[in-house]
This record gives C-alpha cells, sequence and structure tokens, in this order.
C-alpha cells in the first residue's frame, strides 16, 4: 500500500517547480530530478548598424566564417534584430476619413515612414466632362469633395467666367461668399470635430454635428439638396436666397461663437489633447512650399499666405478678416489655426449680411446664364418667349424602327 500511494503521489508532483522535501519526495526507479527555480528571461536592446550588426564585430568577421556562431549568435539576447512594424492602413478603414491606402512603418507608435497610394476615388472627371457643355459639367464638381461642395462649384464657375470674360452682379458676389464661408465652417467642423472623436473626446463631435446639421438645412434651402448643391453657376447662382433665410443665418451666427468657446474649452488647454498633437506631424515652413500645400496646412507651418488675400476673387476684397499662422507646423497648430478661422469666418459672414445689395443674381446675357423658360400664358400653363429658344423635345436616334 505504501508503495501505491507513492506512485500515485508521483504523477500530481510532477509539474511542482518547488523541490519536495525528504518525507514527501516521490518514489523514483530511474535517476534523481533536478529542480531549478525559474530565472526572468528579459529582452535587451542594443544599437546595431544598418546591417544589424553587433559592436562588437563590426567588420561582421564571425559572418565570414560559415557555420561557426550562428547557434551562439541566435539564442543570444543581446544579438536580436530588432525591426520596425510594417501596417497596412486602408484602403477602407474606419479610422481613415476618406479612400486612402498608407503602408506605414511604426516604431511604437511613432511612425517612421509612410507610403501612400492614392488615386483610389480616381473618376476620370476631366475626360467626362470633355463631352458635356458648362453647365453640365457643373455636378460633376460637387462630388470632389463631399465636405467642400459648393467652393468646387465656385472654382469652376471662376474658371469659366474668366475664360468668357463675364462680370457677374454685386449680389451674386455676395451670395458666393457668404456661403463660400459657410462651406469652409462645414469643412472645418468635419476636420477638427473627427479628429477629436479619433483622440477620444466624442462631446465636441456631438456638438459639432448639430451645428453642421443646421448649415445643412441653409444649403438645402438654396438648393434643395443637403450635399451636391449644384447652386453655384457660371454668371452667378441658380436662385435668390428665399424670404427669411438671411435672418436664420445671422442667428446662428450669433450663437455660433459660444459653440466655439465650448469646443476650445475641453480641447485647447486639454493635457490629452496637448500630448497628442503637439510635435506630430511637423512640417516646416519650407517643406511645406516644396510639397505646394495650401489652406491651413500652409499656413500652421508659419507662411501667411491666403488666396483670399492674394487674389481675391467674388466679394472677398470688400470684407475684413485676418490670417491667423502657426508657429512649430505641428498637428497642434494646424488645430489652432482652424479655430481661429472659424471666428474669421463668422466676421465674414457677418459683413455679407450686412452688406448684402440687391439686383439679379446671375447675367443677363442667355448665351451664358439660361433664360427662364417659364412665360404665364392667358390660360395660366407655361410658352417660351419669342423668338424662341425651345427647341422642343427632340425624338432619340433610330426611333422610327420601333414603329414596325
Amino acid at each position: 500500500m505504501t508503495y501505491l500511494h507513492r506512485l500515485a503521489s508521483q504523477g500530481a508532483r510532477r509539474l511542482c517547480l518547488r523541490p519536495a522535501t525528504l518525507a514527501t519526495r516521490p518514489f523514483s526507479t530511474t535517476c534523481l530530478r533536478r529542480y531549478a527555480a525559474p530565472e526572468p528571461a528579459g529582452t535587451k536592446l542594443i544599437p546595431v548598424d544598418d546591417d544589424f550588426a553587433h559592436p562588437s564585430d563590426p567588420y561582421g568577421a564571425t559572418r565570414l566564417i560559415p557555420g561557426a556562431t550562428e547557434k551562439s549568435r541566435e539564442n543570444s539576447v543581446e544579438d536580436r534584430k530588432v525591426r520596425h512594424y510594417t501596417v497596412n492602413f486602408g484602403p477602407q478603414h474606419p479610422a481613415a476619413h476618406g479612400v486612402l491606402r498608407l503602408i506605414l512603418e511604426l516604431n511604437g507608435e511613432e511612425i517612421v515612414r509612410a507610403d501612400p497610394h492614392v488615386g483610389l476615388l480616381h473618376r476620370g472627371t476631366e475626360k467626362l466632362i470633355e463631352y458635356k457643355t458648362y453647365l453640365q459639367a457643373l455636378p460633376y464638381f460637387d462630388r470632389l469633395d463631399y465636405v467642400s461642395m459648393m467652393t468646387n462649384e465656385q472654382c469652376f464657375a471662376l474658371a469659366v467666367e474668366k475664360l468668357l470674360n463675364v462680370e457677374i452682379p454685386e449680389r451674386a458676389k455676395f451670395i458666393r461668399t457668404l456661403f463660400g464661408e459657410i462651406t469652409r465652417v462645414l469643412n472645418h467642423l468635419m476636420s477638427v470635430l473627427s479628429h477629436a472623436m479619433d483622440v477620444g473626446a466624442l462631446t465636441p463631435f456631438l456638438w459639432g454635428f448639430e451645428e453642421r446639421e443646421k448649415l445643412m438645412e441653409f444649403y438645402e434651402r438654396v438648393s434643395g439638396a443637403r450635399l451636391h448643391a449644384a447652386y453655384v453657376r457660371p454668371g452667378g447662382v441658380h436662385q435668390d436666397i428665399p424670404v427669411g433665410l438671411l435672418d436664420d443665418i445671422y442667428q446662428w451666427a450669433t450663437q455660433f461663437g459660444d459653440r466655439i468657446d465650448e469646443t476650445e474649452e475641453m480641447l485647447t488647454d486639454n493635457r490629452i489633447w496637448i500630448e497628442r498633437l503637439r510635435g506630430v506631424g511637423v512640417v516646416t515652413a519650407a517643406d511645406a512650399l516644396n510639397l505646394s500645400f495650401s489652406g491651413p496646412m500652409l499656413r500652421g507651418s508659419g507662411i501667411p499666405w491666403d488666396i483670399r488675400k492674394s487674389q481675391p476673387y467674388d466679394a472677398y476684397d470688400q470684407v475684413e478678416f485676418d490670417v491667423p499662422v502657426g508657429t512649430n507646423g505641428d498637428c497642434y497648430d494646424r488645430y489652432l489655426v482652424r479655430m481661429e478661422e472659424f471666428r474669421q469666418s463668422l466676421r465674414i459672414i457677418h459683413q455679407c449680411l450686412n452688406k448684402m445689395p440687391a439686383g439679379p443674381v446671375r447675367v443677363e446675357d442667355y448665351k451664358i446664364s439660361p433664360s427662364p423658360y417659364r412665360h404665364e400664358g392667358e390660360h395660366g400653363g407655361s410658352h417660351p418667349p419669342l423668338p424662341s429658344l425651345h427647341q422642343g423635345i427632340r425624338r432619340p436616334p433610330r426611333r422610327h424602327l420601333l414603329r414596325h
């Protein structure tokens, strides 16, 4: 019985790392078992050159002898190779605000190298609009940037007007400038608030998107669409501002300054926000110029250049505003530039509301801006003006083949 008791206790004590006492040591017929206390094994990082050579052997003499000390070097903790971690970011990623692929080389949380792959949203817009009139080509520019719709339309309209040497009415200029700054606020809200959400601040994101919904309502009231407005057109704008819209924009502009203060109170002096942004993504002024940066990216690097000041268009030469610039060129400076541009956009919006002139909103040259075809007749209805520019509904080609 004593022998069986020892055999039963032997299997349970095989996993024990602590040596047993003489009284409880299991019976063994082979040899004495040696117990060793577990020693902690750590990883020691040592500096190496580009070929991962050890400093004690800078010329790689040991590597010239095949199989000399390979096994010993592989098992040595000091000769372990430390490489950066490679991550494929995108093209479809929850944290990406757009379609972009980046091959990132990481050293912890630091991005050492990035290889961008762009062009995943290439639609061939230039080729498509070769077969369109300038009015038919306008909706394509709404799709270039889904958060800056009217400014894309504005760029296209300005190019057409410059080619045709067209001067648009003053009211159309102020309406364009007004909605250009509303679009700038829409863009900066998306940029700053989605950035804050990625860092971990969800509350400003909810506050700001409530303001974005109000601005999208202004879009819808002038064009009938929330995103793809097609409102700014060569020769002016599509139609005049609805009654009461300017009053609603004024009421929104008077309270939006408080929302900016609340967002800055939560983010600007926040310790976590500063540590996440300061010193990250530094772009010097020289690099920003060489890479052809523009907008807040260029001004965040300390270059006081704004196309609204250097080459004013529409009504920007009739309003006053300042150009904020950064000093360090990091993510924190670019955030501060955008926050100040919120306030400058409010200044421009207030000036446009106060200086809004009366008059037409598009040129009366029907070769540039199509005429309104609706003319009330005797019994209601609509008739084209005389001499008629209306060509009727043309029959599709090969329509006669469907008759037989």
